[in-house]
């Protein structure tokens, strides 16, 4: 019989923040004790927050996996904890993706109840992230378990510098932070397109869940994209597309001056549902409903009426992200979607703020590049580029 509750005990980290780093996680029947599934893999080199995202990941499948309805998570990361809960605000965008993947992986459950634990209390997720670490690091394992070191401060985390210790001002405890430029060959490549013109295009009008099809313009704009994308990427491992005729149409263009690269649709990848907006004009919707789109402007997590919140598209955008970096590491993807997705994506690649999706602007047919390594390191190379639109 599958267990109803069981606890989640995981932890993750890294031998230099970044560095070899690893982790771990142990499940547990809550009444006795007894360790019912333990995991562990080592990561390459990641900071100890990306690890220790990957450990409270590695625990939650476990856990769907032997048929649990409730979780109780335990970890001594402060940071993971107040961020699974809410009230820590996920601000590097080499976590949202990995946050984004826990809470898909939370909605499988009843109930998932978090809870912070002193280091002490974790010592066996802590040993197999060690010995995970020292895999990472190409040494025998350590015998200490609790050998790893303290995890940095952290945006968003309250604490203050050891005694003796010097303020840098820097924050290594997410991405690497670095001036020289990262070898792109162990990068996964995205290179977001936004679906040629339709005519609510043209029209300014709100297009979100309605399948507008690609004008005569738009049908030129895919063309032209197509052979942009070739020569920016000669290789490409996959093309995402949103499950629009707007953007499935873009993307058959794109994919078949690749040499017809199969064409994968995801659902995550569509555009915001603007509800009552959707198919009115700009002007309209300011005129009939001026309080609540003054509303929609100040905060993403408010929705049009009858509509969806950007903070919801955001987080379905990143679910895609976080399986693209895992299906595709070192490879280039092609993802056609919409104005809201990609400003979302770029957004959090930037770590701007949320001022940044109305004064981003990104034409039909636009191409933006990024990309995104195993340890959360991001570039962003491009932005709206639309030099193959010129002659059009």
């Amino acid at each position: 019989m599958a267990p109803r509750v069981v606890s989640v005990e995981a932890d993750g980290g890294s031998r230099g923040n970044p560095g070899p780093a690893g982790y771990g996680a142990v499940v547990r029947d809550p009444e006795t004790g007894e360790v019912l599934a333990e995991r562990s893999e080592s990561l390459g080199t990641a900071t100890n927050n990306v690890a220790e995202y990957q450990g409270l990941i590695a625990g939650l499948t476990a856990a769907a996996e032997l048929g649990a309805a409730e979780v109780d998570v335990r970890m001594d990361s402060k940071l993971v904890v107040e961020q699974m809960c809410g009230r820590w605000q996920i601000k590097h965008p080499g976590l949202r993706p990995l946050a984004a993947q826990a809470a898909a992986l939370v909605g499988r459950f009843t109930a998932v109840r978090f809870s912070w634990i002193p280091r002490e209390q974790n010592r066996h997720a802590d040993a197999l992230a060690n010995a995970a670490m020292d895999a990472a690091a190409g040494r025998p394992p350590a015998t200490a378990t609790t050998g790893r070191p303290a995890p940095a401060d952290t945006v968003g985390r309250p604490a203050s510098p050891a005694a003796g210790q010097p303020t840098t001002g820097s924050d290594p405890a997410t991405a690497p932070a670095s001036w020289e430029p990262r070898p792109t060959f162990t990068a996964t490549r995205l290179i977001l397109v936004r679906h040629g013109e339709t005519p609510y295009t043209e029209q300014r009008r709100y297009s979100g869940r309605g399948d507008v099809p690609l004008s005569e313009r738009g049908r030129a704009q895919a063309d032209a994209t197509g052979a942009r994308v070739a020569k920016l990427a000669p290789s490409v491992a996959a093309v995402l597309s949103s499950p629009l005729s707007r953007c499935t149409a873009t993307a058959a263009a794109i994919a078949g001056a690749l040499g017809d690269v199969p064409v994968r649709t995801e659902d995550d990848l569509i555009e915001c549902d603007f509800g009552q907006w959707e198919g009115r004009t700009f002007a309209e919707v300011r005129e009939q409903w001026p309080g609540e789109m003054d509303a929609w402007l100040a905060s993403p997590r408010i929705a049009p009426p009858g509509g969806e919140s950007f903070t919801h598209v955001a987080e379905r955008a990143n679910r895609v992200i976080a399986g693209l970096l895992t299906a595709y590491p070192g490879e280039t993807v092609v993802v056609v979607s919409h104005v809201s997705p990609i400003k979302l994506v770029l957004r959090d690649a930037l770590a701007a703020g949320d001022g940044f999706l109305h004064r981003l602007f990104l034409d039909a047919a636009g191409i933006s590049v990024l990309d995104m390594w195993p340890d959360g390191g991001v570039a962003v190379r491009t932005v709206n580029d639309t030099a193959h639109l010129a002659a059009l």
